[in-house]
């Protein structure tokens, strides 16, 4: 992404980095995440409109603490800095910073001085969300102070001449209500940008971007039947057609109706080169007599291996592998951050392939978030039912089968699950649920149904709440949801006798159980 109409966020480190790169985005303004040691040189050439630096851990007092380039504060380019990125712009342009008399930590309330230009039109008290052990306690020449808290005299300062500003606060979480308005006021007033970040030009620029790296070449493009995969060959499928080819791998582990779902869609109705491995006996005669979670996790992993290389083998002479590489995994991996729409790179053994598959990288989606990505698939066109689809994990049901996995227990999960999901459906909650499945426990239980006795197997039901899937808290959903789901399973999924709720939160939990 080039030109004069992005803002470049520079990471020091904060836990709400991402955050301030999604709150921009969120109006229609693009951003990218970069390394806090990124020069003034380097952002000169690739002209943002603004910059934003992120909080952090580190103490602007320690030595070794992260110092951005101070060329920065030099290129005429708007400044915003939150937490200790004012702190360290106090530092940089000669003023002090010292330690706080006492740490603020969580909800304040803030008295605006100076209104112009980040509170405009606010009111004169804001509700804001701090986080800090230092604070500012000399300004730089030419900063006058723009809010302040009764033990924060700096909460926000600015030198308007210059258009370089800091907020001792986080504009960025939810804590501070109006801080989506103060984010905008800095992107719109102060950098002048135009909310031209859509998803429209996003696919007219990919397409653009992809046809000119694949050329005459083919594309491989593994399909999960999950949002990530699905959208990425959608994407690739518009750009190129004939020359993506997609194997989907059906290891008999997958949601109920799923296989079939992946080969309607794209096979028939997209009509895109879809090529399906039914290889559910390879799966579980690799997992028979396994019961260790991670070892599960590996005899999947190196039969998906073997079955994906054996097909990618049977197209001859292709180029490229697809993979749904989202930001936040560029971020994390710590892997070079931005570059173009399409990013692509030589990469042997991809993900454990064999060294006779040489193929090259290709992620089309590596600059987007979930939700961005979400909504990518709804502008390409795909159902309501894919798009809005929950995580599920690569190793597929057989994580939620506590114990051997065979196919029987697989078929009795995925009766238990579809009606989970059935009635999740219904709940007016559903949109704000990260995750809701059964799982199948390696126990059975006496039980009574009409005037026989049962001794049959207990299912647990997982529903979670959850921003990125990092920590998650088990959902409060309606008693009658839970009800009829614990109806349904008993009544209509002969085997089972016994539906009970967990309610823990990650952590200490993990989402699924294995």
């Amino acid at each position: 992404m080039q030109g004069h109409n992005w803002i470049a966020i520079l990471d020091f480190g904060s836990q709400y980095s991402q955050l301030i790169a999604r709150r921009v985005r969120e109006q229609r303004v693009y951003s990218e995440l970069l390394k806090f040691n990124t020069t003034a040189a380097e952002l000169a050439a690739r002209k943002p409109a603004g910059i934003i630096l992120s909080g952090g851990p580190a103490s602007v007092l320690d030595k070794g603490s992260p110092l951005c380039d101070p060329a920065i504060y030099d290129l005429g380019v708007p400044v915003l800095g939150i937490c200790y990125g004012q702190q360290m712009t106090a530092k940089l342009l000669n003023g002090a910073v010292k330690p706080g008399r006492e740490r603020e930590y969580g909800s304040a309330r803030v008295s605006v001085v100076e209104p112009s230009p980040l509170f405009r039109d606010m009111p004169s008290e804001l509700d804001v969300w701090m986080s800090h052990g230092d604070q500012v306690e000399r300004m730089p020449e030419g900063f006058s102070v723009m809010a302040r808290t009764e033990t924060c005299p700096v909460a926000a300062m600015g030198n308007p001449a210059r258009r370089i500003y800091g907020l001792q606060f986080h504009p960025e979480v939810v804590h501070t209500p109006q801080g989506t308005t103060i984010l905008s006021r800095f992107l719109f007033d102060v950098c002048k940008c135009r909310p031209d970040w859509e998803m429209a030009q996003f696919i007219k620029e990919s397409v653009v971007a992809i046809r000119e790296k694949v050329g005459e070449g083919h594309v491989l493009c593994g399909l999960s039947g999950g949002v990530d995969s699905s959208v990425v060959a959608a994407l690739l499928y518009r750009a190129i057609g004939k020359q993506l080819h997609c194997v989907f791998v059906d290891n008999g582990l997958c949601r109920a109706g799923e296989a079939k779902q992946v080969e309607e869609l794209f096979g028939k109705a997209f009509g895109v080169d879809l090529h399906v491995a039914h290889a559910q006996d390879q799966f579980l005669s690799a997992l028979k007599g396994v019961v260790e979670p991670e070892l599960k996790r590996k005899a999947i992993g190196k039969t998906f291996i073997d079955v994906f290389s054996e097909e990618a083998r049977k197209f001859g002479r292709v180029d490229y592998l697809a993979q749904g590489t989202l930001y936040p995994d560029v971020i994390e991996s710590a892997s070079p951050i931005g570059g173009p729409s399409v990013t692509i790179k030589s990469h042997h053994n991809v993900g454990g392939l064999p060294a006779d598959l040489k193929f090259k990288l290709i992620e089309p989606v590596r600059e987007l978030f979930k939700d961005e990505v979400r909504l990518l698939g709804r502008e390409l066109g795909l159902p309501d039912y894919l798009v809005n689809r929950q995580p599920f994990p690569g190793p597929g049901l057989a994580v939620r089968i506590l114990g051997e996995v065979t196919a029987e227990r697989v078929a009795l999960l995925q009766k238990a699950d579809i009606r989970v999901q059935e009635e999740m459906l219904k709940d007016p909650m559903y949109s704000k649920i990260w995750q809701s499945f059964a799982v199948l426990l390696p126990i059975q239980t006496v039980g009574v149904m009409g005037d026989s006795r049962t001794y049959e197997n207990v299912a647990a039901i997982r529903i979670v709440e959850s921003q990125d899937g990092m920590t998650a808290d088990w959902s409060r959903v309606a008693y009658d949801t839970l009800a009829r789901m614990s109806s349904r399973i008993i009544n209509e999924v002969s085997g089972i006798n016994r539906v009970v709720y967990d309610i823990s939160s990650k952590p200490p939990a993990t989402i699924e159980w294995e």
